[in-house]
């Protein structure tokens, strides 16, 4: 095995164990020890790829946007000028954003409450910076296949989508009960905003 395929291996059982023991412990209870008796893995290997428990935890959350960027863009660069398709990638997960049980959810309360530590506060908004961005190459991903409207404004839409998305993460922790306005609320004002016309 390469050293490429060898270190794509070890950074995914790394984020497998994460999500695995953030389930199983919470993200208070879960520490570096716990994943490294839970892969196998050394301190140092563990190091070579964060610095610390927070730092591990935002690569789970960073790992599941570039899924979904790397999703959108396949089905992006069949060369199909066509909504459907891109829009479907972005909307498979968020139904995740409604569940208070997923990992990523937990692991965005739980660097948002440290948010009061510079380190932690760093990783928060990089991930935010990252969100909005890669929601911003979306939106122009379609409008410069024609699918997308140039009248849509992609900064403020793109914002509005990230902070509709975090609100669900925060409702989740809040309410277990039915909602008026669901994810697939959320997928319908997608389509509407980002195929309005002037």
């Amino acid at each position: 095995m390469d050293r490429e395929s060898k270190r794509k291996n070890t950074k995914k059982l790394l984020l497998d164990a994460t999500r695995a023991l953030v389930q199983e412990r919470g993200c208070h209870k879960m520490t570096l020890n716990d994943i490294i008796k839970h892969t196998g893995l050394s301190k140092g290997a563990i190091y070579h790829y964060v610095k610390s428990k927070d730092e591990l935890l935002a690569l789970v959350l960073q790992e599941r946007i570039e899924e979904t960027n790397d999703r959108f863009f396949a089905e992006v660069n069949q060369g199909k000028k066509e909504f459907e398709g891109p829009l479907k990638e972005i909307v498979k997960n968020l139904p995740s954003l409604q569940d208070p049980h997923d990992a990523t959810n937990q692991i965005f309360l739980y660097l948002l409450s440290k948010n009061d530590q510079p380190a932690v506060s760093t990783i928060i908004n990089k991930f935010y910076d990252q969100s909005l961005q890669l929601s911003k190459q979306w939106i122009t991903a379609g409008q410069h296949a024609g699918v997308i409207p140039l009248t849509v404004n992609a900064d403020k839409t793109a914002e509005l989508f990230i902070l509709i998305s975090y609100g669900f993460r925060v409702r989740s922790s809040i309410f277990n009960d039915s909602h008026d306005f669901s994810a697939d609320d959320f997928s319908l004002l997608m389509v509407d905003l980002l195929q309005s016309k002037p």
